[in-house]
């Protein structure tokens, strides 16, 4: 049956469909939404290209150009960023041209980026293949990575289209749907309890997952972040609350190198953070057990390195987007559905950290 979604984005409104099969129309979807486009460039993630790169390119009445990313964090580098501008070039790309980006979030990233960029400025669609990339591939975040830390360079650039079709999640190694699935818990703690109970029913491991429940998933994750991006798309307010879990969870990555973690398990460690931040600061009753039992029955590490060190992992949480003035800023709860933007005292992350064994 499939959903349709819309988000009001400051530059376009822009539509995102999900369905099964959906990757046999991408072309007609493509014209439907950058009508009058000359040349289509689709920036294919290596695994996702093995699998669904043909049925993508047949479904356009002339083959689209085609650059290969290849899989992994390390792609999201000034240097595959400049190899992928080189790709366009050479393909003859203009102002009205489309870059399709076909992978994950980590392509997704990239290749808006370069679409961004490229020319001052062209359409892209995002064609994702992975659950992470349902919160990635809507609200317009581009950007490649820095040493110093995750997403330090990029841009605002909304898509022209999203296209998910969730039977690419067949293909998807366990870690990978884990990697997603810790997204989807963050749109649930931030919205509201009922859903957070909703995927404690339905959701008893990530391979017995019921298919037909996960069109209903990617719907109902994806509006919560579609009504955020709706209200403060640049991300001067409310859409930092999108972000919970990710001020420790984007220092463990760094920290640790990219690749050691997958983005979501660094994630998942990084809302249990939070939650405890919470607890100890705002004094909030939030269901911390039952969040914990959830990650170790999904196979989640719910404990933080101790090879890691504190003043390492406080640098880097120090220059995360959210900080101010060198200050740590972290998305902490009140309840389940009432997040707030809060200053907290470098003694107290220092305090937990501490209490977690990290020197």
């Amino acid at each position: 049956m499939g959903h349709t979604l819309e988000v009001r984005a400051e530059a376009r409104t822009y539509p995102i469909h999900i369905e099964g099969g959906v990757r046999h129309r991408v072309g007609s979807l493509v014209n439907a939404s950058v009508p009058g486009h000359s040349r289509v460039l689709i920036a294919a993630d290596e695994h996702a290209a093995s699998h669904y790169l043909e049925d993508i390119a047949a479904s356009f009445a002339e083959r689209p150009d085609i650059y290969i990313i290849p899989s992994g964090e390390e792609s999201k580098s000034q240097e595959e960023y400049f190899r992928l501008l080189t790709a366009a070039l050479e393909a003859g790309l203009d102002r009205k041209s489309v870059i399709c980006a076909l992978g994950g979030g980590v392509t997704g990233d990239l290749a808006g980026f370069a679409a961004a960029t490229f020319m001052r400025g062209i359409s892209f669609v995002q064609i994702p293949t992975t659950l992470l990339a349902h919160d990635s591939s809507v609200g317009g975040k581009t950007g490649i990575n820095h040493a110093a830390g995750k997403n330090l360079i990029g841009s605002f650039h909304a898509p022209s289209a999203v296209i998910y079709d969730p039977e690419t999640f067949e293909t998807l190694p366990e870690r990978e749907l884990r990697s997603g699935f810790a997204e989807v818990i963050k749109h649930a703690w931030i919205s509201g309890d009922s859903w957070f109970s909703w995927l404690d029913q339905f959701v008893p491991s990530l391979t017995k997952f019921p298919k037909s429940k996960m069109e209903e998933l990617l719907s109902a994750s994806i509006q919560v972040k579609a009504r955020i991006v709706e209200e403060d798309e640049r991300e001067k307010g409310k859409r930092a609350f999108l972000n919970f879990g990710h001020t420790l969870g984007h220092a463990l990555e760094s920290a640790a190198g990219y690749g050691r973690f997958t983005h979501g398990e660094a994630v998942a460690v990084g809302m249990l953070f939070a939650a405890e931040l919470s607890r100890n600061i705002l004094k909030a009753d939030l269901p911390i057990h039952e969040l914990k039992q959830m990650l170790t029955r999904l196979g989640y590490t719910t404990e933080i390195d101790k090879h890691l060190r504190i003043d390492d992992l406080i640098r880097r949480m120090r220059i995360d987007k959210k900080a101010a003035d060198g200050t740590l800023r972290f998305v902490l709860l009140h309840e389940l559905g009432r997040p707030e933007l809060c200053t907290v005292p470098e003694e107290e992350v220092r305090k937990l950290l501490e209490k977690e064994g990290l020197t």
